[in-house]
């Protein structure tokens, strides 16, 4: 589990906890999704498949990462499949990097509307790079920012 602080961590039922498996699983999609997306670029299929990964960061970022698809195939398909996780983590840091992989492909959408492709593939390409980052290598951009964050503002109180 993700430690905060006490002060402003509440505590979180075992039932709450996410097995962190299912994130790197998720972000194994994304990663396919968005290099897709990627390798399609100026094709209608392109902004269809950005269209549905930013949804499914919408559904991660506001219901949480369990609840969006990629963390309701995991837990149907991949999960029975293993062993007990060895640990959980607190699901407020994936959330947050939800978050972040929406405000890129959201930012990635509109560029491209507003006539700026070039601006979109950049943004694409980032969260590409932060999805891999979490597949390959379990490193989560959005939860270290999320954690860099808490320590701010527990530093400034």
């Amino acid at each position: 589990m993700t430690q905060i602080s006490n002060a402003q961590s509440e505590t979180l039922a075992a039932g709450q906890l996410l097995d962190p498996r299912g994130a790197r699983f998720g972000a194994a999609i994304t990663t396919v999704v968005l290099a897709l997306v990627l390798l399609t670029w100026d094709s209608p299929l392109s902004f269809a498949l950005l269209a549905l990964q930013t949804v499914v960061f919408a559904i991660g970022a506001t219901a949480g990462p369990r609840r969006q698809p990629y963390g309701w195939l995991y837990a149907r398909l991949v999960r029975p499949r293993l062993g007990p996780p060895r640990e959980l983590e607190d699901p407020r840091p994936p959330r947050f990097a939800q978050a972040v992989g929406l405000t890129f492909t959201g930012a990635a959408i509109v560029a491209v509307l507003a006539g700026l492709p070039l601006v979109g593939l950049v943004l694409t390409a980032g969260a590409l790079i932060a999805a891999a980052l979490n597949a390959v290598f379990g490193l989560c951009l959005g939860c270290e920012m999320y954690l860099g964050i808490v320590r701010l503002r527990r530093r400034s109180t």
